[in-house]
């Protein structure tokens, strides 16, 4: 018992440092506007913690929680960088502790903000990149309209999405156009 306590204060730690920096929120991401200063709470039966790979894993019906962002899975991984070795000949050389690499959630994944929801198998998301990358039969929704392809790519800096088919998945959309457009108002 006595050799685990200091694993679980390590993963307490990782957990409260990586609210920061978790879902890459800078000003220049719109996706994340509004969430900035939001905690991020994270349930799940198990908390598994490897200092020796820098990373921290969720298991077992995983709800992870940032304002009105909510990230269900199986399994939900954090990445942390690795601290530089020696002496770093720049500021920015060094990670800091708990600056997130990448999130890797896996298992019925299910992403959801508001009326945007976006599903597949895996979702890998690349903090130094601001992207995140969906697949395994992934699926984007919002209202009525559904998106489908082989890979679905969100690129938060930019504020646009990217869905990629294969040679065997073509990109598929059904899209409803706004009923309220064409009519007019009752007065």
């Amino acid at each position: 018992m006595q050799k685990f306590i200091p694993i679980l204060i390590l993963a307490a730690m990782v957990i409260l440092a990586a609210q920061g920096p978790l879902w890459g929120q800078d000003n220049h991401s719109k996706w994340l506007k509004g969430s900035e200063n939001k905690p991020i709470d994270i349930v799940s039966d198990r908390l598994d913690a490897y200092r020796e790979k820098d990373l921290v894993q969720f298991s077992g019906n995983v709800v992870a929680t940032q304002g009105e962002r909510v990230i269900k899975s199986d399994t939900l991984e954090l990445y942390f960088k690795k601290k530089a070795e020696g002496n770093a000949s720049a500021a920015g050389d060094t990670a800091k502790a708990g600056d997130v690499d990448r999130i890797v959630a896996k298992g019925n994944v299910r992403i959801t903000e508001k009326e945007r929801i976006v599903t597949g198998e895996q979702a890998v998301f690349q903090n130094d990149e601001q992207r995140i990358v969906v697949t395994g039969n992934p699926v984007m929704r919002e209202g009525k309209n559904v998106v489908t392809g082989d890979r679905v790519v969100v690129l938060l800096n930019e504020n646009r999405g990217v869905v990629e088919g294969s040679t065997g998945k073509r990109v598929t959309a059904t899209i409803y156009p706004d009923e309220s457009k064409g009519k007019k108002k009752k007065e």
